[in-house]
């Protein structure tokens, strides 16, 4: 199979572009940015390029795109170009293309407000049933792209599935308080209970939904790591996520202890993963208890796929509040 990747020199585009030629298949990397793991340099905005690399290709996976950390550096009138016009540009080339594999690459940011609960409320269980409410461009830009998919589907007959992925970038927190309080490896251990995926992870859920396409014909998924949270667990960690944590995974806290680190007193967010599992036979590896395994073994965190690809950060320029500017 000839698969096009855009976003080639991003995170995911990279492990994505270096996993199918592990496999063994042909992967074509496209980015507005050129590296070692892209084949076409240009814009997903110019719709003769787009044209031109679909061309003998099998499938697409879009994962290029402006992200929330480009929000305060970039117009929105940017966001419109590159994560609507552009996805309307592959899907539509596509199309017409003939290409029966199609996977887009959304994001849990989409949920936007229906993330945060109310003050004294429990913690909100984010499935594919919750409606987004996005808060900012960068979460209309993604709604409106998955929505263009959707519509592809139904009036061109494009199989395209949506993965709405959480967390899965090695950069720092873009919160000045949390970087106060916890270290970087600290907060993404944490994440790893509700709301960060291994890049590794990532992949394979990309790579599972460019299998199922053609019988599934439309999904959306959210894609984050397993978590041990049941239901019944909500109310607790608003008021003490320490505690259900303990009662799940209770070898965290001298491992914790071990390496000076801390749990979130409250956790306001519990993404499940379960349609994922169940209707792509999606199968993660990476999870709170695999991170806290790794930490017992003295091994680094996540998979040896996340750390090849390593850090990429959002901008060229260094801010000196964080990692990128917040809008």
């Amino acid at each position: 199979m000839k698969i096009l990747v855009t976003g080639s020199a991003g995170h995911l585009g990279e492990a994505l572009v270096r996993s199918i030629q592990t496999a063994g298949n042909k992967a074509v990397g496209m980015d507005i940015l050129d590296s070692e793991f892209t084949h076409k340099v240009g814009s997903i905005v110019d719709r003769d390029f787009v044209r031109h690399c679909i061309a003998a290709n099998d499938a697409v996976i879009h994962t290029a795109t402006l992200h929330k950390p480009h929000v305060a550096s970039h117009t929105r009138q940017d966001f419109i170009d590159t994560n609507i016009t552009g996805t309307l540009n592959l899907s539509e080339e596509a199309a017409q293309a003939g290409i029966r594999r199609f996977v887009f690459t959304s994001t849990t940011s989409a949920f936007g407000a229906a993330l945060v609960p109310p003050e004294g409320a429990p913690a909100a269980w984010i499935t594919e049933d919750v409606q987004p409410v996005p808060k900012n461009i960068y979460g209309v830009t993604k709604t409106a792209a998955e929505d263009l998919c959707q519509l592809f589907h139904r009036k061109q007959h494009l199989p395209c599935i949506v993965l709405r992925t959480s967390r899965f970038f090695p950069e720092e927190d873009d919160g000045g308080e949390i970087r106060e309080m916890f270290t970087s490896e600290n907060v993404k251990a944490n994440e790893f209970l509700f709301r960060r995926v291994d890049l590794e992870d990532a992949v394979s859920a990309h790579l599972c939904a460019l299998e199922r396409a053609p019988e599934i014909g439309f999904g959306r998924y959210i894609i984050s790591a397993t978590s041990p949270f049941e239901r019944r667990d909500l109310a607790d960690l608003r008021t003490d996520s320490a505690a259900v944590v303990r009662q799940k995974v209770p070898q965290f806290e001298a491992l914790y202890q071990r390496h000076d680190w801390r749990m979130f007193a409250s956790i306001d967010r519990v993404y499940v993963n379960q349609q994922a599992r169940d209707q792509l036979g999606w199968r993660p590896k990476y999870d709170f208890g695999q991170v806290i395994d790794q930490l017992d073994r003295g091994e680094a965190m996540g998979s040896q796929l996340a750390r090849e690809v390593g850090s990429k950060g959002y901008h060229s320029e260094i801010f000196a509040d964080g990692p990128y500017p917040v809008e």
